[in-house]
């Protein structure tokens, strides 16, 4: 019998010797097309105190609403330079930063369009399996209709919805609250 801990179970210097050359906050090169946007936020715990070592892992779909990866068959553009994902660790003051492009809408159940997202998740000391979040997009009319959101009781949306950040036009602003009346909305992907 093996003892030996797997990847989703192993904390603290892994991050650092297995994450750090994976560090993506870019994910869309010059030629992407597509609306810019920059999201940056911070980690809190419980109490409110900015987590200093965590690692947040985003997967994307492209402008289209298509992502690059094999499963997903939809006939439409795949475009080099366009990664799909990014991965970066939180700063000694829970800050991230992310660079991308606001995804195109792709289907869910039934073939019905989801509003654009970001799938989000999150890895750090204490937490065995990640945690899995999405990003989403504000003043976006599709939000309304889109089923996962609408699985959130409505008092609880928000915290799955970035803001416009005070300055520059596609600015967002969007925190990871990890317990308390405040909390990130996390998925329960059945793992």
């Amino acid at each position: 019998m093996s003892l030996q801990a797997t990847t989703s179970q192993t904390v603290g210097p892994f991050f650092k010797i297995g994450f750090e050359w994976l560090y993506c906050d870019n994910l869309a090169g010059e030629d992407v097309s597509g609306e810019r946007v920059t999201i940056q936020g911070r980690v809190f715990d419980g109490d409110g105190v900015p987590v200093p070592d965590a690692i947040l892992e985003i997967w994307q779909a492209n402008a289209h609403g298509k992502y690059d990866h094999p499963e997903d068959t939809q006939d439409k553009p795949l475009e080099p330079g366009f990664k799909g994902y990014g991965r970066m660790p939180t700063s000694a003051d829970g800050m991230f930063r992310l660079a991308t492009i606001k995804p195109g809408p792709v289907p869910g159940p039934n073939g019905k369009g989801q509003a654009p997202h970001l799938v989000v998740s999150v890895f750090m000391r204490g937490v065995l399996r990640r945690l899995v979040t999405r990003i989403y997009f504000p003043e976006e009319p599709r939000n309304a209709a889109d089923f996962v959101l609408n699985l959130v009781e409505p008092a609880r949306r928000s915290t799955l919805i970035a803001r416009k950040a005070a300055g520059s036009a596609g600015s967002l602003e969007w925190n990871v609250v990890l317990q308390g009346p405040e909390e990130t909305v996390f998925f329960d992907l059945g793992l």
